[in-house]
């Protein structure tokens, strides 16, 4: 019977999940766009969990990888090599145009290279320390692209990089809208099911490491790191592991990012970002997939819907508030509310600490000594 209520429960999430932007392009395709992007943030905060949630790392820079592996796609995808370097044009005068089976794998290797480089120095950094080293990495990233336009063209600078291809899977175009029983299906619902499929396999992911070795391993650290220490666990290794194996994720994430917008400047990776992604991870509740995932999609549609209880608030003063920053004003006040009525966040994790809660009933070593 309970088996039975699980399936029948699993399909019709799926249903809805299916029919979900078919249903919501027909009121145009900035909806599905607004679902598109949560998404995507969605893997940005099951990436930063492992780091956060898991190993128990405050990181602040988190975005610089997003940012790695969106200017990645965008260098392979686009024909930016072959404008700046001539040596790339002799040989492709179009630029590389690598399909994307190519561009994901190095996203992925790219950005966790870059995360164990960040994870290597900060070892020894616990707190504070840690979160303003890493908050330090991720500006040097944006500033790095926004600077890299001289001497030697890489980034183009504050302009970004356009022209940037979209996906294809064996000649099956995402960036066009396609018909299939003649229901026509726009660009951005075919994307909704490409990062859907990620999503899912990336919470598959994520809920195979938490149960292993490894990721009993940075629950270890994250509770005691003395204690695991003591038991054995390379705390040097485990760190450098969850750093990269976060940033994996991050870059993924970010080459997906510039395949759907076509375009990339560091305008897209400040440090706001990677607030954003922390909140998501601590909103939803600090090592719960299920609650990460609801904070992700909380925060990522939160500010698009304020936008129409900003706009009514703004006429109300005669305008003399700007829409923008009532927006800010309101979502702040949401996640201070939401911090209050739920501290662990709103799906906490029955296990995240456990060791820090004091047992009910009367102290056993007080027992035995009266």
């Amino acid at each position: 019977m309970m088996n039975a209520k699980k399936i029948s429960t699993f399909l019709v999430v799926a249903a809805a999940l299916i029919v979900l932007p078919l249903f919501l392009q027909l009121g145009g395709n900035a909806w599905v766009r607004i679902v598109d992007m949560a998404l995507l943030y969605v893997l940005l905060a099951l990436g930063l969990n492992i780091v956060v949630g898991y190993a128990g790392l405050l990181d602040l820079g988190y975005v610089a990888f997003f940012a790695v592996g969106a200017y990645l796609a965008a260098l392979l995808g686009s024909p930016h090599l072959a404008q700046a370097f001539p040596a790339v044009a002799a040989a492709f005068p179009d630029g590389l145009h690598l399909p994307i089976w190519a561009i994901i794998p190095a996203a992925a290797a790219l950005a966790g290279c870059f995360g164990s480089l960040l994870g290597a120095p900060v070892l020894r950094l616990r707190g504070d320390y840690l979160a303003i080293v890493t908050l330090g990495f991720g500006e040097i990233i944006r500033v790095f692209l926004n600077n890299l336009d001289r001497p030697i063209n890489l980034t183009n600078g504050p302009k970004g990089i356009n022209q940037i291809d979209s996906i294809k899977f064996f000649g099956f175009d995402l960036g066009k809208s396609h018909e299939f029983f003649g229901f026509t299906v726009n660009s951005v619902s075919m994307y909704y099911y490409l990062f859907l499929v990620l999503v899912i396999v990336s919470v598959i992911i994520c809920h195979r490491l938490e149960n292993s070795r490894i990721g009993r391993a940075w629950m270890a650290i994250r509770e005691d790191q003395i204690a695991a220490q003591a038991m054995g666990i390379n705390i040097r290794n485990m760190k450098l592991l969850a750093f990269g194996m976060g940033a994996t994720f991050g870059g993924v994430s970010g080459a997906m990012f510039a395949a759907f917008q076509g375009f990339v400047s560091p305008e897209s990776f400040s440090l706001m970002e990677s607030v954003m992604i922390v909140a998501m991870v601590v909103l939803g509740g600090i090592g719960h997939l299920p609650g990460v995932i609801l904070g992700a999609l909380l925060l990522a549609a939160l500010p698009e819907v304020l936008r129409h209880v900003a706009g009514p608030l703004q006429a109300m003063t005669g305008g003399r508030l700007d829409s923008a920053i009532l927006r800010q004003l309101l979502i702040a006040i949401a996640m201070i509310a939401i911090m209050l009525s739920r501290p662990r966040g709103l799906w906490p994790s029955s296990e995240h600490g456990k060791s820090l809660r004091k047992p009910v009933g009367p102290d056993p070593i007080q027992s035995i000594n009266p």
